[in-house]
């Protein structure tokens, strides 16, 4: 995995009052990134008041401050509380590995490492690092680029937000491809819901990155084989308000924030963030909402196969007034019946593959 920081490496702080932890560390990380380490949570406080870093590695059980303890410190310091934090720890509390994603950490490492496995996880959080820290600026960069070249630009537009919506997708092994099939889903609803091209474009935009914020999520969660807890779920549900947060600053395209903050609104007002019940809730998000319940229900899972076609339909059916906006949900419908075999799904993939 190659992570473009220019010609500098990534700057990594190791913080265990074991050295051979920290010698380990060192020979597992040291072809990838620059690492400073110190021996206790106080010394560490005090080095990143003065420089800046790229990731921190935190041991939990050390004396004086332990890790959550010097983690909670760097949340209310300004200069240090974007810094991602991952947890090492010898501990298999199930509770403290919750107390670690509550406090803010990216990832928590079980000890004794496993070298390839904890070289991955770094280096696959620096990358995503990386991305969330450049999105913006790649983003509004492209989108200039788009109003100075008029059509020619606006296809290079589209392709670099596809781009971004398939690195997004990427953190996700069981739904590759996820964005640009709800994305190309969404415009057909806006068509039969006559719209006009200038409107599909811009909601098809709108469901390339509905799920942008999941790169501020951590990746051990996302991937989650088993059913989720309580806390880990409601860590899933910021990814409404960190995409929200992202979009919003791209002051060419302000449409693109809607999508990503409302789409799990409920039409009977059960849904989030902001519990916004009927025509509240942004006409853009409402079919975007259906679009994606229709590709989750299409979508092989780690614990299920994709569901019938019959069955699909029954339960957007059933969520006509409740989950969904009865206009779209109908529009859903017409789709689903006008689609034998998932042809619909089948035509998206090959997009993906064109």
């Amino acid at each position: 995995m190659n992570i473009n920081y220019g010609e500098n490496k990534p700057l990594a702080l190791a913080v265990d009052d074991d050295e051979i932890s920290l010698l380990m560390i060192e020979q597992i990380l040291r072809s990838h990134v620059n690492l400073v380490t110190k021996s206790d949570g106080m010394s560490a406080l005090e080095y990143l008041a003065d420089h800046s870093v790229d990731l921190v590695l935190l041991d939990y059980n050390m004396p004086g401050l332990n890790g959550l303890e010097v983690l909670k410190d760097m949340k209310h310091r300004e200069e240090m509380k974007n810094v991602p934090v991952i947890i090492l720890t010898a501990d298999v509390d199930i509770k403290l590995e919750t107390d670690v994603f509550r406090s803010g950490a990216v990832d928590f490492i079980r000890k004794p490492f496993v070298p390839m496995a904890m070289q991955e996880r770094v280096l696959r959080i620096l990358q995503n690092e990386y991305l969330k820290q450049h999105l913006q600026l790649e983003v509004t960069n492209q989108t200039r680029l788009a109003e100075q070249r008029l059509s020619s630009s606006m296809r290079l537009f589209d392709e670099t937000i596809l781009a971004l919506a398939k690195t997004i997708d990427a953190k996700d092994k069981y739904t590759q491809g996820h964005s640009q099939r709800v994305a190309n889903y969404v415009r057909q609803i806006a068509q039969l819901a006559g719209y006009s091209p200038e409107k599909q474009r811009e909601i098809y935009c709108m469901g390339l990155l509905h799920d942008i914020g999941k790169i501020g999520v951590p990746t051990a969660i996302i991937n989650k084989p088993t059913r989720l807890t309580d806390d880990e779920y409601a860590i899933i549900k910021t990814h409404t308000t960190i995409g929200y947060d992202i979009l919003t600053t791209i002051e060419e395209f302000p449409q693109l924030a809607i999508g990503a903050r409302s789409h799990h609104e409920r039409w009977d007002g059960r849904g989030y963030p902001d519990g916004l019940i009927g025509s509240n809730i942004p006409i853009e998000a409402r079919m975007i909402a259906v679009a994606d319940a229709y590709d989750a229900m299409t979508s092989r899972r780690s614990y299920r196969d994709v569901m019938e076609q019959s069955r699909v339909r029954g339960e957007i059916a059933r969520g006509k007034g409740a989950q969904f906006d009865p206009q779209f949900a109908d529009i859903m419908l017409q789709l689903i019946d006008e689609d034998v075999d998932f042809k619909m799904r089948g035509s998206v993939a090959e997009d993906e593959n064109s």
